[in-house]
């Protein structure tokens, strides 16, 4: 499947739901790989944010994502709409901090895209696909996110008020292709006990009749419903048979269910990548959402690097085996590192350590319990570099190689006696002035066991 974008720009005009504040907001085609953006254009030098779940800030009542001194609230529904008609690449720009709620729905914001009109592009798109089994919990609320192995992408919630009004619901979505019709046109919804705590918060500005269903919890005397319809700009306000206060029938008799799984499609898109999977979540709020897309995208970002784990086999003749190696660092007994090199190319380079229990470390470090030091592991993947930038010289055996850097290092496994690791040490930049950055992985198996980004310079020998 390619990504896609719109074909032409277009506008919506609406209030926030919380400021109150009239906002428009436009929806601009993007390039391939884009993904989406929202921009300030109130802002001194417009900036722009990424639809990233790194940037979220609050989850009260809504997602915000924040940049700097620009923010930008209540993101999820026209996130929502993006994702449920499989747009990637899109820039949203707006004149306010908040995204207008309109009718409390994404259906507002899917009429617009199909008005635009939406564009395929000429590259594919890139999926998270679940693997295996991952699961957010929250004990304290029972709130529970789980991501299961799957052909396409379906969701399916249950909620739980604890209300006889609303009672548990449950709905499902199969295939985004019904997305527009049995999903976007799903309202907000919030309980009387609620509004009138989002009133003595000074938020829900912008709320009234035609964007939020409002369920009501308790029983309610004239002169409270005459003082809401003021507070709602309305001459009056009633309560209907089903405990909803609304004019409005409701557009599905699990609506609400429906709405929140509205809301978890437009969380996990700020994953930045569509899912191939099927989510399953109980009692979800914004707060649970961005939490269970972190963790996700933490499964992505290590999966991600899986795809480029080397390929090695020990029957194939290496590159540079150890005497080649030792011809080029300046390293010996006991601390060469690197076994062979069995790939180089002029932008990355792999190489294997064979772990054996006779290591000279294992006599001092753990020796009842031996592990491989993580200072050592960092030197491999050093040693491991250091061919690859020695390769850009006419003379590398009268080179070395020193560290300037060493950055966001991260240990996941043990390497253990008998372990065979794979280096991949992949540039950052091209080499200037002999200033190498690289990113650097290992692996043992499927696993990835540690990371880090090094630099370094190598230095001819006086």
């Amino acid at each position: 499947m390619k990504q896609q974008t719109i074909q032409h720009p277009v506008t919506l005009k609406g209030v926030g739901l919380h400021t109150g504040n009239t906002v428009t907001l436009t929806f601009h085609p993007a390039p391939a790989d884009h993904g989406i953006k929202f921009q300030r254009i109130d802002l001194k030098d417009h900036p722009v944010l990424s639809a990233d779940v790194s940037r979220v800030v609050n989850t009260q009542r809504g997602t915000t994502i924040k940049l700097g001194e620009a923010q930008v609230s209540t993101i999820e529904h026209v996130l929502s709409a993006l994702a449920g008609l499989r747009i990637d690449n899109v820039l949203i720009s707006l004149d306010g901090p908040e995204v207008p709620i309109l009718d409390g729905s994404a259906m507002p914001f899917v009429s617009a895209i199909r008005k635009a009109g939406i564009e395929q592009l000429e590259v594919d798109r890139d999926f998270f696909e679940i693997e295996s089994p991952i699961t957010y919990r929250d004990e304290a609320t029972g709130t529970e996110l789980v991501a299961m192995p799957a052909d396409d992408f379906e969701v399916i919630t249950m909620i739980d008020f604890n209300s006889d009004v609303l009672g548990q619901q449950f709905a499902s979505l199969r295939n985004l292709d019904d997305y527009e019709k049995d999903i976007a046109p799903c309202r907000t919804f919030v309980f009387l006990h609620e509004l009138e705590y989002l009133f003595s918060q000074n938020l829900i500005k912008g709320g009234d009749l035609d964007n939020a269903i409002v369920i009501v919890d308790r029983v309610m005397k004239q002169p409270e419903l005459d003082d809401l319809a003021k507070k709602l700009n309305k001459p009056s306000v009633k309560v209907d048979k089903e405990g909803i206060l609304n004019t409005v029938k409701l557009h599905f008799s699990n609506e609400p269910a429906r709405h929140k799984l509205l809301d978890v499609i437009g969380d996990l898109s700020l994953l930045g990548k569509p899912i191939k999977g099927k989510i399953v979540a109980t009692k979800p709020g914004h707060k649970a959402n961005v939490e269970f897309t972190k963790l996700l995208k933490k499964y992505y970002q290590d999966q991600r690097k899986l795809k480029g784990k080397p390929k090695y086999d020990p029957d194939q003749e290496p590159l540079f085996d150890s005497v080649q190696i030792a011809q080029w660092l300046p390293h010996r007994y006991p601390f060469l590192l690197v076994d062979k090199i069995i790939e180089m190319s002029d932008h990355h380079v792999v190489g294997v350590k064979n772990v054996s229990f006779n290591e000279y470390f294992f006599q001092g470090h753990f020796p009842n319990n031996p592990v491989m030091p993580g200072v050592l592991q960092i030197e491999a993947m050093a040693q491991t570099g250091g061919i690859l930038a020695l390769s850009t010289v006419d003379d590398p055996g009268n080179w070395d190689t020193y560290f300037l850097k060493i950055e966001n290092a991260k240990f996941k496994q043990k390497i253990l006696p008998g372990d065979t690791v794979l280096f991949k040490l992949e540039l950052m930049a091209p080499i200037r002035r002999g200033i190498c950055q690289m990113q650097a992985t290992a692996y043992v198996g499927n696993k990835i066991v540690s990371e880090a980004e090094l630099t370094a310079q190598i230095v001819k020998r006086s």
